[in-house]
């Protein structure tokens, strides 16, 4: 599994000849001036929850890629109303089956709402099931016990947590969550996109690294083999 950085909480994760994009905020994000939104061609992209900074390149990338889109009830039929018609809802604890494995939508904490003020239904974390192994990418969502389901039920290659604290767990709720699920790779995301998620690199390196789990705070662009 390849998975490559797209900036705040949005990675491209390759699976043999499945390409799946999680959470597309590119276009309005500064930081990733470099990454051209029109070349990305998912066959699945993932939307953990409605707001802005996790959907706003979400429909034109599913135009142009003609990609299957899996959401939340309320966010597809929001991405069905925009004329999307490859959109399949979910909701918590549902499982579909998918080209390259399955994805399970499970537990996140925090609120969702769409571009139109409408309600966004509840916000998703999406547990990743392919031939050789499991990945779990959080959403935005606070520290939460329900964590540790994940990690009695999976053996997971590596995780994208959130850490930018202020409006998701930060570092120190981010280690426990690591712990929770037991995963010893955890790559970070929602961090450093506006002033108030800024992170210090060094200090949740070392949070982390005294519990044993290696934090990966990719370049916007980078990729990392799991």
């Amino acid at each position: 599994m390849k998975l490559t950085y797209f900036g705040h909480s949005c990675v491209q994760i390759e699976i043999s000849d499945q390409t799946l994009l999680i959470d597309p905020f590119i276009s309005p994000n500064e930081k990733a001036s470099t990454i051209k939104i029109d070349q990305l061609m998912p066959d699945v992209l993932l939307l953990t929850h409605g707001h802005q900074d996790h959907i706003a390149d979400a429909i034109s990338i599913a135009k142009q890629s003609n990609a299957q889109v899996v959401a939340a009830f309320e966010v597809a039929n929001w991405v069905g109303s925009q004329g999307i018609e490859k959109v399949q809802p979910i909701n918590h604890g549902g499982l579909i089956q998918l080209p390259f494995g399955s994805v399970k939508a499970v537990n996140a904490i925090h609120s969702s709402s769409l571009p139109d003020g409408s309600y966004g239904g509840n916000p998703l974390g999406y547990v990743i099931n392919y031939s050789e192994g499991t990945f779990y990418h959080s959403g935005d969502t606070a520290l939460t016990y329900d964590m540790k389901l994940i990690g009695e039920l999976y053996d997971l290659r590596g995780a994208a947590l959130c850490i930018g604290d202020t409006f998701t767990m930060g570092p120190n709720d981010a280690v426990l969550a690591a712990e929770f699920i037991q995963c010893k790779k955890i790559v970070g995301i929602h961090y450093d996109t506006f002033p108030p998620i800024e992170i210090d690199h060094a200090s949740a390196k070392k949070l982390f690294a005294e519990k044993g789990i290696e934090l990966v705070l990719l370049d916007i662009g980078e990729s990392l083999n799991l």
